[in-house]
């Protein structure tokens, strides 16, 4: 009932809910951070890693963000009704597509209570009711958000339930949930690559997934050493907890000699490990060795594999064969290798001269991101509202009759 309201409320009506969310976010910013200082207090006692209790923290900032962010979702242009194309058949009959919401979306979350904001803001403004479970390292934000999200909808003319959180921590919980394919139209997982793997293997539902983010970064030979430095450093050290966080470089045989010991002194006084290939070695004496191991590894945390290789083409087969088809970037001056790279590295995001932190769909114009989709199919890369709608074929006639 609640999705079958929420997919033909008007653009005005969701914006408003919208800018109301976010202005209670900020009037209860400090009830959210007493509920969340209990998870990260909790958290600390089971002696979970620092990116998590990270991940898991909402400090001002992020509280701020998240009000922000429903702010911006709403600026964005409503999806839902557009024609995204129209033409006229040999009969006369004029066929377009038309955007509408997927239904009812199920989001397993862990960690970050700013996702319920997010989630319930996109789901709200592509029309579709948002079903939330969240990690049980979380539970006291994650109800704090939504009882300030359901108190805002009690104002209409939204039912209240068009956004609702599982409130149990019980994995059963989630099972039942992966099992509601009459019910639910799709399922979202944000977290590890357990977690993802675990929904995959017990749904029924489809399910929009990345299963982990080996980021790669390619320092051709005639990129500038000022801009691959600093592009190397963001990608790697600004937030290395995170899934498009730079998991490896790869470096041209020609300018690594030049290139690598610059870098390699700002990672030092970063507290960044290397562990690198043999000629990496032999320019950077002390660093450990990178194993089979290594090419595959998210690390999430200041650890960072390097290789050096031969050319374009090589550092192309290397992401192509350790990739996870998430994000890779190229730092080059020259064009021709930067169409390549763009035209033939397939994964979901491809950047030159710009660090892998960019994929994100805040970043990219979307608004708040839902996740990120390595997936091919219906949606690829980070997904933003028009990722959840789908499309519809409408038909115009004047009495036309099949023969």
């Amino acid at each position: 009932m609640a999705a079958a309201v929420l997919s033909v409320l008007s653009a005005a009506d969701k914006n408003r809910i919208l800018r109301a969310v976010g202005a209670a976010l900020r009037e209860n910013a400090s009830y959210l951070q007493e509920e969340n200082a209990r998870d990260v207090a909790a958290a600390a006692e089971k002696g979970l890693p620092a990116a998590m209790i990270d991940r898991l923290t909402l400090k001002e900032a992020t509280i701020a963000a998240m009000a922000a962010g429903c702010d911006e979702v709403a600026a964005l242009d409503d999806p839902v009704g557009k024609i995204t194309s129209m033409w006229r058949r040999p009969n006369g009959l004029l066929v377009g597509r038309m955007r509408i919401p997927l239904g009812v979306i199920g989001i397993i979350y862990e960690s970050r209570p700013n996702v319920t904001v997010d989630a319930a803001a996109l789901c709200l403004k592509s029309g579709n009711a948002v079903i939330l479970r969240g990690g049980s390292e979380a539970i006291n934000s994650n109800r704090a958000v939504a009882g300030i999200i359901t108190d805002v909808l009690k104002r209409g003319p939204l039912p209240p339930d068009a956004i609702q959180l599982v409130p149990m921590t019980d994995r059963e919980a989630v099972y039942e949930l992966l099992q509601l394919e009459e019910w639910i139209d799709l399922i979202i997982p944000r977290g590890g690559e357990d977690l993802i793997r675990t929904v995959v293997s017990h749904s029924k539902i489809p399910v929009i997934k990345h299963y982990k983010g080996v980021c790669h970064v390619f320092v051709d030979e005639t990129a500038e050493l000022e801009m691959a430095v600093r592009i190397c450093m963001n990608a790697k050290v600004q937030r290395p907890g995170v899934c498009n966080a730079l998991e490896t470089l790869l470096v041209h045989r020609e300018i690594a000699p030049r290139f690598l010991p610059l870098l390699a002194e700002q990672y030092r006084q970063a507290g960044v490990t290397l562990r690198g290939c043999p000629v990496t070695q032999e320019i950077l004496p002390g660093v450990a060795t990178a194993t089979e191991a290594d090419w595959h590894a998210e690390y999430l945390d200041l650890i960072l594999a390097v290789k050096v290789v031969e050319d374009l083409d090589a550092a192309m087969d290397h992401i192509r064969r350790y990739g996870s088809l998430h994000t890779e970037a190229i730092v080059t001056s020259d064009y021709g290798r930067a169409q390549r790279f763009l035209q033939e590295v397939q994964s979901s995001t491809v950047l030159v001269n710009a660090s892998t932190r960019f994929s994100d769909g805040f970043e990219l114009g979307l608004g708040a991101e839902i996740g990120i989709s390595t997936t091919k199919l219906h949606a690829y890369g980070p997904m933003g509202l028009e990722e959840l709608t789908t499309s519809k074929f409408i038909i115009y006639g004047n009495g036309q009759v099949r023969t």
